[in-house]
Parts: structure tokens; sequence; C-alpha cells
């Protein structure tokens, strides 16, 4: 159970989710037995919807794992999008560009080997779209890179904000956590406050931010 919502509730939204074509299906497979983090299904079907009416053509991500979203976004686009993502994690690359070919996208995405904080002060171009899906405790170092790289009426997606609820709730933190969990309520203040930003807090998966870049 994620502390975001009851289990309930979790399993029927799920439910109502079309089922995914077999390839997805193998990537979560292998995701949850290799306990690799992927976004929720009821995310990425939030996702899925955001595309089809924004539409964007240049998304940026930070945080690749196995390719698992960059491929929902590719497919959401209909192919018709250009995507960079960012991963630093030397033994996963290799499984993220086996399924980004085997996905037939190969063309459409493009990993960026590295530290994201370093990648992202080089990275030059503006992105209708940015996805934030990293280490939880760096996210508002990775806004500050990225922030400027975001159009105008462009769309920034955090996930992983509630952290099994111990973002919201003390109830539910780890003392270890402690840091990331500080860290995370600054980030989301942060962008909830700022006048350049409309945001959404959005109680699904682990927690969205949706925000609006006015």
């Amino acid at each position: 159970m994620s502390n975001i919502v009851s289990e309930p509730v979790e399993n029927y939204i799920r439910a109502t989710i079309r089922e995914r074509e077999p390839f997805l299906q193998e990537l979560e497979e292998y995701a949850h037995e290799n306990i690799v983090p992927i976004i929720q299904p009821e995310v990425a079907q939030l996702i899925r919807v955001m595309l089809n009416f924004q539409k964007p053509r240049k998304i940026l991500e930070v945080g690749t794992a196995i390719g698992y979203s960059s491929i929902v976004f590719a497919k959401s686009a209909g192919g018709e999008c250009e995507i960079t993502t960012v991963e630093r994690n030397e033994n996963i690359i290799p499984i993220a560009k086996e399924n980004i070919k085997k996905s037939g996208f190969e063309k459409n995405i493009t990993i960026l080997e590295g530290d994201a904080c370093e990648i992202l002060k080089e990275l030059e171009g503006e992105y209708d779209m940015i996805f934030l899906d990293a280490a939880k405790g760096q996210y508002k170092l990775f806004f500050d890179l990225v922030f400027d790289k975001l159009k105008k009426g462009g769309l920034l997606i955090s996930d992983n904000i509630l952290y099994k609820g111990m973002v919201a709730s003390d109830e539910f933190a780890v003392k270890r956590k402690k840091t990331i969990i500080k860290r995370m309520r600054n980030y989301l203040d942060h962008i909830c406050s700022i006048d350049e930003l409309e945001t959404s807090i959005i109680p699904i998966g682990d927690g969205v931010a949706l925000s609006y870049k006015k």
C-alpha cells in the first residue's frame, strides 16, 4: 500500500486502465521482479492523457531507468516527438537501450549518460515537457537547472513527490529518510508558490505534481 490512497481505491483505479500491450507488460514485470522503480500504471495513464492534448514535440526526462516512461511518452505522441533522457546508472543503461530498440522508438529517444546535474548544466534548447523521476532529494537542484529550458506553456511533471506518504505526514516517515522528506517538502513549497508556475499535486501512484509554465 502506498499510504497515499487506500488499497481498494488504488486497485479500482488500476482496474479501469486499458490493458497495455505485451511489450510494456514485459517491462512492468521485469521492473517488479528486479525492484527497478518505474512510473505506476495510473501515473502512466495520466501522462498518456496529458500528452494527447498537450502534444509536446520535445521532451526532457531526468531518470531513464529501463526506458519504460520514455517509451510511454513516444507511444502517446505517436512517435512524433524527440525525447532526451538522462541516466547515470551504468548497469541499467544497456537494458534501457535494448528496450528502446525493441520498442521501435530508437530514433525518437536519446539517452545521455552521466550525472544529471553535470549534463543539465550543459544542455541547450527548450522543451515542451520535462519529466523529473530521479533522486528525490535532488528535485530542487534539477528544477533550478531545467526551469529555463521549459517553454512558456510547457508542462513540468514531477513523480514520486509524496514518497509513500512520508512527505504528506510524519505518521509514515522513516527516520533515515528525514533529509529526503525535508528536501521534497521544500521543493513542493517552491513549485507551488512561484508566480511563473501553476501547480497541482495529485495523490495517485507515489504522488505526482503537474506544473504549467505561464
